[in-house]
């Protein structure tokens, strides 16, 4: 089986793209497919697989997400900016669109040959200041995105940026696995640098580890430091693993607006003789 593919990432977050109204791989093919060509050094290898579908409403079209373990998620921001790109690039949408997800209808922008703007999913579920049973941490705060809503553990973390994620790893599982969540969380530490700016290190579940940059995540994060500041509205820059990300947030209007890049790697054929779907 030949598998045409787009090799995209946006931050460092990086994703492989297949189109499937050509493919019509069902739910369990995709997991199946992303949960092998993801893996790194035997496959193509990618934080996760995005396939573009027909829409099931009135979007320009439907993305479909697969994390690296194969489970289907509600949606991805970084994601989110690089599918739009696709689509631009291939004639399937406009500099402007809509993307159908799980979690809800998506707007996106063009804004340049490689920067793009969605409007991530608004707040749905915020609890703050929870008291955490672990003396690394004295609280932590928690945002669903969207509906069903995309789950974020927020955690203040002094000193990360001086910090080995290898050092946060136990805490971050821990966390992502904590019995209050109702389907776990990815888990987002962050701490201001001297210019008001955010650093954030997300500890991603379906991944199950670190990764270069999570949108939705950096999303969450900005949302809950405007409102700790009492502000109305902010534009937030983070610096992630990947590169630097911007949120514009405004917090009575509950919207969170992503900006970024979404940078195209590679295009292809995937060949992989052990690939079972």
């Amino acid at each position: 089986m030949t598998i045409p593919y787009t090799k995209m990432q946006g931050a460092g977050n990086d994703f492989i793209v297949i189109d499937n109204r050509t493919l019509k791989f069902s739910h369990e093919q995709l997991s199946q497919f992303a949960a092998q060509v993801c893996h790194r050094k035997f496959s193509v290898g990618a934080d996760a697989v995005m396939a573009v579908d027909f829409p099931t409403g009135t979007a320009d079209f439907r993305m479909r997400f697969y994390n690296a373990d194969g489970t289907e998620a509600e949606m991805c921001g970084n994601g989110a900016r690089c599918i739009a790109r696709y689509a631009f690039e291939k004639g399937i949408a406009g500099e402007q669109m809509t993307i159908e997800t799980v979690a809800g209808d998506v707007p996106a922008w063009r804004l340049s040959a490689k920067h793009y703007k969605v409007t991530l999913n608004p707040p749905t579920v915020t609890t703050f200041d929870q008291a955490y049973p672990n003396p690394m941490v004295s609280f932590v705060d928690y945002v669903e995105l969207g509906d069903p809503g995309i789950p974020h553990a927020v955690v203040h973390y002094p000193g990360l940026a001086e910090t080995e994620l290898e050092q946060l790893a136990e805490l971050a599982k821990e966390i992502r696995y904590w019995e209050v969540f109702p389907k776990g969380a990815n888990v987002n530490f962050y701490e201001e640098d001297d210019k008001g700016d955010l650093i954030v290190r997300t500890y991603e579940r379906g991944v199950e580890g670190f990764t270069y940059a999570c949108g939705t995540g950096s999303g969450a994060t900005a949302y809950v430091v405007t409102k700790r500041h009492q502000q109305a509205a902010a534009n937030v820059l983070l610096h992630v693993l990947g590169g630097e990300l911007t949120v514009e947030v405004d917090v009575d209007q509950g919207a969170l607006e992503l900006i970024g890049n979404a940078v195209m790697v590679s295009e292809g054929l995937i060949l992989d003789e052990n690939l079972t779907l």
